[in-house]
């Protein structure tokens, strides 16, 4: 295991001498150097008494930031054997991204549009074509046929031929990624994700066991040839992407892109599992691009939806396109944790579906005026913050122009403010200088959060600085 010296840390960690507490200031150092990568994972860090004669405090402050660092899961210990860096575990940090304690804070740490307003009709709809299912058990490990033929339909209105034995409706679209890698992926094999990316796909891969492959992916789009080069040094298994409106960059992958990435994928035998839950929210006037299956000629293609950005999360109604045999498999796979997804809120989004156009209109409508007022509120009260205008999706990428989201997302929360930084999209644990805004709020609410984020910008910025990685490297 290396070590660092207290010298080498004392250099490293760059500390406003008014920050107080200072011991706080002083975890908070440490953590963004282990989270922008200027402190590796599994490093031993120096005794504590070593550490605070280095910086000219006492021990009893690098002790407390030691223990914060512990209890954030950035610093484990052993009696006998020191202190080394870690990265907490996203389903058992107080970081995790979902966890809502009714705190009644602002919540920009969720992209989760409301309802739409055809809601109430299609639940009364759902309501009076629910008696004609309660003779049956009310179990279909595949879905409801009602609902599959008009998922089925929709793809092929898209370009892609789909029958609706090739669909499996699922209990969310989080639900559909763990039944594809629980099924398709297993310990120790390779996979591929774009970084950023969406974090409960990293929990699914993670919890299989496998190796995570990072791809990058900017506001200019995806390389192809970048993305080759990893599938092929990596012989990555499975591959999650989100080409259209990605989540949380907004970036849209053009056609010739799917195809350049279907035909690696072909070459190196990877399974693209395609996540398609904001495809129908473009916001922009953009060049048409067609479903990655669309470019599919093996049949490696797995696609997955949902009702959660379009309608609503709260009907927890997601769905997986592949082949019709793999969908028996998966149909098959799917009773040891849940059976079937809910008959009463599937009927529900069969009828959402039949007003789709109208109910899309509506949440584009929604989503471009609450993106201009984030957007302009920013201009105003954060303006040395930089991004790109995404042509839709749900949210902001932004980079920041100094110290870390998670500090800063720590202290926003006394301002009244949930936020979502850069690491919780990195697969790495990376991405400590980004920050994911989302637009799902109406304009008035963003307009309110915006200066309470810059009042908890104001406030941190002197605590911790994240180091220039060529002049503070270890």
């Amino acid at each position: 295991m290396r070590h660092l010296s207290a010298q080498q840390v004392a250099r490293l960690v760059t500390l406003d001498p008014a920050a107080r507490p200072y011991y706080r200031a002083l975890a908070d150092g440490v953590r963004a150097l282990v989270m922008d990568g200027q402190i590796p994972v599994r490093v031993r860090m120096p005794a504590e008494r070593h550490l605070a004669e280095a910086l000219g405090v006492s021990r009893t402050t690098v002790t407390a930031a030691y223990d914060l660092l512990r209890e954030r899961g950035y610093l484990e210990s052993r009696r006998g054997s020191g202190s080394w860096t870690a990265l907490p575990d996203p389903a058992t940090t107080a970081d995790n991204p979902w966890l809502d304690t009714g705190d009644g804070l602002i919540p920009l740490h969720s992209a989760a549009p409301p309802a739409p307003s055809a809601l109430a009709a299609a639940v009364s709809q759902a309501a009076e074509d629910l008696p004609r299912y309660a003779m049956g058990n009310g179990y279909d490990p595949l879905g409801l046929p009602a609902l599959r033929e008009r998922i089925a339909a929709r793809y092929t209105a898209r370009g892609v031929a789909t029958r609706p034995e090739q669909i499996v409706v699922t209990t969310g679209s989080q639900f559909a990624i763990h039944l594809v890698m629980g099924l398709l992926v297993g310990p120790g094999d390779p996979v591929l994700v774009e970084s950023p990316t969406y974090p409960h796909a990293l929990d699914a891969a993670r919890r299989r066991g496998a190796r995570i492959v990072p791809v990058g992916v900017s506001h200019e789009g995806w390389q192809p040839d970048l993305v080759a080069a990893a599938l092929r040094q990596s012989g990555a298994r499975l591959a999650y992407l989100m080409p259209d409106f990605h989540n949380p960059m907004g970036a849209l992958m053009p056609d010739p892109v799917r195809a350049a990435v279907a035909e690696a994928a072909r070459r190196t035998d990877t399974i693209l599992l395609v996540d398609e839950t904001w495809a129908e929210l473009g916001l922009d006037e953009v060049p048409a691009t067609s479903p990655a299956a669309a470019f599919d000629t093996d049949n490696r293609v797995i696609s997955i939806g949902s009702a959660d950005k379009l309608w609503w999360g709260g009907l927890r109604i997601g769905w997986i396109r592949t082949t019709a045999a793999l969908a028996r498999r998966i149909a098959l796979f799917r009773s040891s944790a849940d059976i079937a997804s809910p008959v009463l809120e599937q009927l529900v989004v069969a009828r959402l579906f039949d007003r789709l156009e109208e109910t899309r209109a509506e949440r584009r409508r929604a989503l471009r005026a609450s993106r201009d007022a984030l957007v302009s509120a920013l201009g105003r009260h954060l303006p040395e913050w930089t991004f790109t205008v995404p042509p839709g999706g749900g949210a902001l990428w932004v980079r920041l122009d100094r110290g870390g989201a998670t500090p800063l997302a720590e202290a926003a929360t006394a301002h009244g403010v949930r936020l979502a930084p850069g690491p919780w999209f990195g697969p790495e644990g990376t991405l400590e200088g980004c920050l994911r805004l989302p637009y799902t709020l109406p304009p008035c609410v963003l307009e309110e959060a915006v200066p309470r984020i810059r009042a908890a910008r104001d406030g941190v910025s002197g605590s911790a600085r994240v180091p220039d990685p060529l002049v503070a490297m270890v």
